[in-house]
């Protein structure tokens, strides 16, 4: 149940092709958990439609890991992008993999600001019984 949470809020995101093209992201994010070591065991992405004044539409995607999951939602109207990564430590401690996905992440988008926030979860010692 131990494991460590990041998020990151990108805001002013140069790579502005990049939050609606679902294709690339999907490969980009993936190669990222890959490349940190981290187990890819499913995804699903979807792309937003296009607003009615012909403003495309961003993407929500997460790739569940064998350690937990990376999710991303983009909003191109305003350049923005947020992204969760979590990862349990209950076989080993996979924080600096997270970190490395994060790191590659925020990169990825290039953004002017980025508010990230980490959280310690479960309880520290072995795990006890459910």
């Amino acid at each position: 149940m131990n494991g460590l949470h990041l998020t990151a809020d990108l805001s002013g995101c140069a790579r502005s092709a990049l939050l609606t093209d679902a294709r690339s992201l999907a490969r980009q994010t993936r190669e990222a958990v890959e490349g940190a070591g981290l187990t890819v065991v499913g995804e699903h992405w979807h792309r937003f439609p296009a607003a009615a004044d012909g403003t495309p539409g961003g993407i929500t995607g997460m790739l569940l890991l064998a350690e937990s999951h990376v999710a991303l939602h983009s909003w191109p109207e305003i350049a923005a992008v947020t992204l969760d990564v979590y990862v349990c430590n209950y076989g080993g401690d996979n924080s600096a993999k997270a970190r490395a996905v994060m790191a590659a992440l925020v990169a990825l988008f290039e953004p002017a600001d980025a508010h990230q926030q980490a959280l310690e979860r479960g309880r520290p010692g072995p795990p006890t019984g459910r």
